[in-house]
């Protein structure tokens, strides 16, 4: 009988760069990691909801870059639940959950998010502690500890080839003599 060999927990930064694979991303996200937030937080602008055979869904936005629109796309996932969430200014607001696959460095794991309007916060994703526990430890000192995630990490880039010069005549830095 073989035994299953746990891999040691991800180190994670107080930010780290994220894929939202299950919404069809490639984009990586700057997401905060916030370990006194319970939930992780998703900005999601246009939120409409709606039925689809007789189930709730949701329709935004996604914009995983910040204060720009560019590689936004419309996303429409299912709704798995509500959950009522304080927000840091203290309000109280009812968010509809989604669950999405997410990889951060070489991990990828299902986690849930609330969707709601992060117009005036830095990050456009909140990475709270119920999808971080048991699989990553946060080490507050560092940013991006995780590293692009691995799917769109870049390639080395090789060294350019050394140009052959031709070299100087030995006698090229005597002076001509008449």
């Amino acid at each position: 009988m073989s035994r299953r060999r746990s891999r040691p927990p991800l180190v994670v930064g107080w930010r780290e760069w994220v894929l939202l694979d299950g919404l069809d991303c490639d984009v990586p996200i700057k997401a905060k990691v916030d370990t006194g937030a319970a939930t992780s937080a998703l900005h999601a602008p246009g939120l409409k909801r709606f039925e689809r055979d007789g189930e709730a869904w949701a329709s935004f936005w996604l914009r995983p870059r910040q204060r720009t629109t560019l590689d936004s796309r419309r996303v429409e996932v299912p709704i798995i639940g509500e959950r009522r969430v304080r927000s840091s200014n203290g309000k109280s607001e009812l968010r509809p959950v989604i669950e999405s696959s997410i990889t951060i460095g070489d991990r990828k794991w299902a986690i849930e998010l609330t969707l709601t309007r992060r117009d005036k916060m830095t990050f456009r994703m909140l990475l709270g502690r119920k999808a971080l526990r048991g699989r990553a430890i946060v080490d507050v000192s560092c940013s991006h500890a995780a590293g692009l995630p691995y799917v769109i990490a870049p390639e080395p880039v090789d060294a350019p080839e050394p140009v052959d010069t031709p070299e100087p005549p030995a006698d090229a830095d005597r002076p001509e003599t008449p």
